[in-house]
């Protein structure tokens, strides 16, 4: 286990610049981005451009593009991904179940047209000077089950590896992520196969990888507020003992996370997005949903400090008196 690679899912409004810089930080060898509008890069939209941004300190990281429109892919490829050093491959996306997405046959949805889904991925094959991967999931509903069939296309067209997120997309996230689907997987097709779903802690990952025999685990959800589980994960197969993150540390990383986020967004942007983050940072504390309350009305960064600063001496403060007791 101590070889697989263990990385960072995309996954919109998380895997932006600042969080995967963490995620680096925190022991990912691998990162995706959020998704990109294949459209918006083509008609120029300068906020999807902005998606594109990247920093020289992250690792390997690969851009993520939706779409559905094999010219227009292959098009964006050619003039705006490949002379691009900093990302290492392009990921295709095949698996996001929003709504606004789906309704334009992109995402989840091209796994309804396979013979399209092909042609995509034949034109960025094609297009690219890049390897070209996959995230894709089970099928559009549990009546049309068909990624071992979207497997071997991607197999055919030459696509590098893939990630399966073991969700149908009517499951959207809820249920339990099917394993045994990603090692069927794994034995029907001779690419390397990425499992996703449902690893939030060290021994997920572990049980994940035996039960799939997986090349590596991609993780989205479960990385929200922990950008430090990687590291968890490596020093677990390599030890199997980890370090448990401390108040402490969390509220040093959520300081350096609001940082960044200012450091890209602006005070506003930077408070609206981790009101979003801030609740998987101190999950499983005493008190927390009290605590996320509290941050929610806050206005400004020292507003949320002081409340995240008053939270830890409570926490303190209860920790010594059950020591004294």
């Amino acid at each position: 286990m101590k070889n697989k690679k263990i990385g960072l899912a995309p996954l919109a409004g998380v895997s932006d610049l600042s969080f995967r810089r963490l995620a680096f930080e925190g022991g990912a060898d691998f990162a995706v981005t959020e998704m990109v509008s294949a459209k918006g890069l083509y008609y120029g939209s300068g906020k999807t451009q902005d998606l594109m941004a990247t920093h020289p300190e992250e690792g390997d990281l690969s851009l993520q593009l939706f779409g559905h429109e094999p010219e227009i892919l292959a098009k964006v490829v050619e003039d705006q991904v490949n002379p691009r050093e900093d990302f290492v491959a392009i990921d295709l996306n095949m698996g996001c179940p929003a709504p606004k997405i789906v309704k334009n046959g992109e995402g989840s949805a091209l796994m309804k047209d396979p013979i399209l889904a092909g042609r995509v991925m034949r034109a960025m094959v094609r297009a690219s000077n890049k390897p070209v991967t996959i995230k894709f999931r089970l099928g559009w509903d549990q009546d049309h089950i068909n990624y071992l069939e979207i497997g071997r296309i991607a197999q055919e067209e030459g696509i590098a590896s893939l990630t399966l997120h073991a969700r149908t997309r009517e499951a959207m996230y809820s249920g339990k992520a099917d394993w045994e689907a990603i090692r069927k997987l794994k034995d029907h097709v001779k690419i390397p196969v990425i499992g996703n779903g449902d690893v939030d802690s060290p021994e997920a990952a572990k049980t994940m990888l035996e039960v799939t025999a997986c090349d590596g685990i991609a993780i989205g959800r479960g990385a929200m507020g922990h950008p430090f589980l990687f590291r968890q994960i490596k020093e677990y197969f390599e030890k199997g003992t980890y370090r448990v993150m401390t108040y402490d540390r969390v509220l040093d990383l959520v300081c350096r996370h609001y940082d960044l986020e200012i450091r890209e967004r602006g005070e506003r942007g930077a408070l609206l997005i981790m009101r979003t983050q801030l609740p998987c940072y101190i999950e499983g504390f005493f008190g927390a949903a009290k605590v996320r309350k509290e941050v929610n009305g806050a206005r400004t960064r020292e507003e949320v400090f002081d409340i995240l600063s008053a939270y830890g001496d409570r926490l303190s403060s209860l920790s010594k008196d059950l020591v004294q007791r």
